[in-house]
């Protein structure tokens, strides 16, 4: 009679375990081509899973980026195909602002200044912040440590506030509660309002398309008008199509440096955006502004304004693809030595047949086998994997501070070596129990 249960998987594991300290040799090169292809495939996975990775988890859905098309026809640096440029001018920005067609809606931008810090013997330094109005926070849920932001009245009244990161705050006053105080950012003093946790959503989806989104998070926050009133330095890329004044850029219907962003909560609000700004590109080209066709507006979401973004480089797609197939590879040499490891047993497998065991029992066996492969192979290829994501956190790119396995990518990567060796050896594990048993034992 035939044990069943766990009984039965002890009893197939420990063949299998005697198995393979029989050769050695054979299950080394097995365990080292899963290990290298599980490695280098789960090292490129983690990296692009970290760069794809949701920025706003629960809120992602319902935040959208309005774009419009200010350009002149002819203008063809910036002409892609009838694209909208990437950022916004100051008075489409406002237009946009006052006309309240979201529940929530920012506009903004990065900002740089020069700090100096009250502390004694520190010195100073330039650090980098966002200019922008005051659904900033509520809209993307920012978490406060202490304090508040500040009212669409404090914007609209230019009000000399700020908020700051927490990092930040102990940077300028050590473990000084700063909500209340005053602190010089650039020339200009401003009062701490509130103080936010270090807030860094991954990849910084909000930021000018030149930034680098997988930087540091925001140190500071000042009111946009503010900004624009102090004519305080951005941190990012303007784009003019005519002769502005360098004092009045920052307000020229020709120059565009500001990102916008709305939370919209249902289909119906987001199908009325869209309208709102067809709507008002069509009323600007009849205004003589606008002179490419309102129907180049468009309304990204969130996911999809990354992916427009193409924010992966492509050698890292290459790479991946390289990586992938190099494990393609591994495992066609895995089913080549399975094969004839499992063949080169048949005078056992038949002597069990004769005795009994059925042909499910020979593949179950077997394939226990295969899987006892791919556990070692998994926690090699872990090692390698985690060798592998070091080099990258060693190179320059923004990105690669992040290559960090999690654990679900730690799970995976075991979990994607048992399967690729049970892949590998449902070939050999087949013709193995194919033989019939009596044409096995005739050969002995």
């Amino acid at each position: 009679m035939q044990t069943q249960g766990p009984t039965m998987f002890s009893y197939y594991l420990n063949l299998a375990l005697r198995s393979l300290r029989r050769t050695p040799v054979l299950t080394a090169l097995m365990v080292l081509a899963i290990g290298l292809g599980i490695g280098a495939s789960m090292t490129m996975l983690t990296v692009l899973h970290v760069m794809t990775d949701d920025p706003m988890p629960g809120r992602s859905g319902h935040l959208y980026t309005p774009h419009l098309d200010p350009l002149p026809i002819r203008f063809k640096a910036i002409d892609i195909a009838g694209d909208p440029a990437s950022n916004l001018t100051w008075p489409d920005a406002m237009a946009l602002l006052q006309a309240h067609r979201a529940p929530r809606q920012a506009a903004m931008a990065g900002g740089e200044l020069l700090v100096r810090p009250q502390r004694t013997g520190a010195r100073p330094f330039h650090a980098d912040g966002r200019y922008a109005t005051a659904d900033f926070f509520p809209m993307f849920g920012v978490p406060f440590e202490r304090g508040h932001g500040w009212s669409a009245a404090d914007d609209a009244a230019r009000a000399r506030v700020a908020v700051l990161s927490d990092s930040f705050s102990r940077q300028l006053l050590g473990s000084v509660d700063t909500v209340g105080k005053t602190v010089r950012l650039g020339d200009h003093d401003f009062q701490v309002i509130g103080v936010t946790s270090d807030w860094q959503p991954s990849p910084m989806f909000y930021v000018d398309a030149s930034a680098k989104r997988y930087s540091d998070g925001d140190l500071f926050f000042i009111p946009l008008s503010t900004a624009v009133d102090l004519k305080l330095d951005v941190n990012g890329n303007f784009s003019g199509w005519a002769k502005d004044h360098a004092a009045t850029r920052m307000v020229s219907p020709t120059t565009s440096w500001l990102q916008f962003w709305v939370r919209l909560d249902t289909p119906a609000q987001v199908a009325g955006y869209r309208q709102f700004l067809v709507d008002y590109s069509a009323q600007q080209k009849a205004l003589g502004r606008f002179q490419r066709p309102p129907t180049n507006a468009r309304l990204y979401g969130l996911m999809d304004w990354l992916a427009h973004e193409n924010l992966v480089p492509s050698d890292v797609r290459l790479q991946l693809w390289l990586a992938l197939g190099f494990l393609l590879v591994c495992m066609i040499n895995i089913v080549a030595l399975l094969l004839a490891k499992f063949l080169r047993r048949s005078d056992e497998i038949g002597v069990r047949r004769a005795l009994g065991a059925r042909r499910r029992d020979i593949f179950l066996q077997l394939g226990v086998e295969s899987a006892a492969i791919g556990v070692a192979g998994g926690v090699l290829g872990l090692l390698i994997a985690q060798l592998g994501l070091w080099s990258i956190r060693r190179r320059p790119d923004d990105y690669a501070h992040l290559a960090q396995m999690n654990l679900p990518m730690l799970f995976g990567t075991l979990a994607l070596a048992v399967v690729a060796s049970l892949l590998a050896g449902l070939l050999p594990a087949w013709r193995a129990c194919s033989v019939a048993p009596a044409l096995q034992l005739k050969t002995q």
